[in-house]
């Protein structure tokens, strides 16, 4: 369908606001073309033209200003993405400050790490080293300000490249990247960790042992024997018994 007439144009207003809604990155207009072209995306891939799209991003910036909207489109990095309107750049500073009070999770201190010793590193290569999908922890280390776009990898698809950042080096307290401990003495300070958590393990056992067997030997001096001289308690059956073999006989 062309994106001429005006189902054409509402179809492809709603297909630029999904993929700028689902992208994290800018897109530019030529990438909006190739992917809001296609057949599976409702346009006639012929008929569709940057102009056009630029056009309809225009109509879209529109409506969200006479609706009264918090956001818009806006052009950065060569591409288009969606962004907040600066009158509400307030109450964002207060979400990210309260966001920064938060400590990293584990899966962002492995990433970071990543980052640190092979920048500048791509998000697949981080992904191939963890294994795992790298999106949302790269999010919050760039919120946080510990890790910045350090520009785009010279390989197909020119993925952003990421590097670390001087609040990365005021965080963790170091004056340059130099000072990052080296592999050989993370895995010294494993071995001692490992050793230390080994050593406190034993002891535990070792506790609870000791305080067992006190227990035994406790257990074994409180019971009483006989006293000498004196027979042992008998049972009444007992007693019978003993009293039929010492009667006189009659």
């Amino acid at each position: 369908m062309s994106d001429t007439t005006p189902q054409g144009q509402e179809d492809l207003k709603e297909i630029l606001e999904a993929l700028l809604f689902a992208t994290d990155e800018p897109l530019t207009l030529k990438q909006l073309v190739e992917i809001a072209g296609t057949p599976g995306g409702g346009n006639d891939p012929g008929s569709l033209s940057q102009e056009g799209v630029l056009a309809v991003i225009d109509q879209l910036n529109r409506a969200y200003e006479e609706t009264g909207r918090s956001f818009q489109i806006v052009k950065v990095a060569g591409g288009f993405q969606f962004a907040t309107r600066q009158e509400f750049g307030v109450w964002l500073g207060r979400m990210v400050r309260e966001k920064s009070k938060r400590k990293l999770s584990v899966s962002a201190l492995e990433s970071l790490a990543v980052i640190a010793y092979k920048q500048p590193v791509t998000k697949p290569e981080i992904e191939g080293i963890r294994g795992v999908n790298a999106d949302y922890v790269l999010h919050t280390l760039l919120e946080r300000g510990l890790v910045t776009i350090a520009g785009r990898a010279a390989t197909p698809g020119r993925p952003l490249l990421y590097g670390t950042t001087r609040e990365f080096l005021k965080h963790f307290g170091l004056n340059d990247l130099s000072e990052l401990p080296k592999p050989r003495e993370i895995d010294e300070l494993m071995a001692e960790a490992e050793y230390e958590v080994e050593k406190r393990m034993l002891a535990e056992l070792e506790s609870k042992k000791a305080g067992i067997d006190d227990g035994e030997e406790a257990g074994t001096a409180g019971e009483s024997e006989p006293a000498a001289g004196n027979p042992p308690v008998e049972g009444p059956g007992e007693a019978a018994a003993f009293d039929d073999l010492t009667r006189d006989p009659e």
